[in-house]
């Protein structure tokens, strides 16, 4: 797993400038982000809805 990730990055340096390749991380981070906050949003919506029984 290590080495596909080595690949992946040294493919990706090769491919893209710096600049896309930061800009593509930092995409993937907000999405990431945005993606685990409405899990927690849900989880914690689920305890209390649950909690009121």
């Amino acid at each position: 797993m290590k080495n596909i990730s080595i690949l992946t990055m040294a493919l990706l340096a090769a491919v893209m400038t710096s600049c896309e390749v930061v800009g593509d991380i930092f995409s993937a981070g907000f999405y990431i982000g945005g993606f685990v906050v409405v899990l927690v949003v849900g989880t914690i919506l689920v305890l209390v809805l649950r909690s009121r029984k």
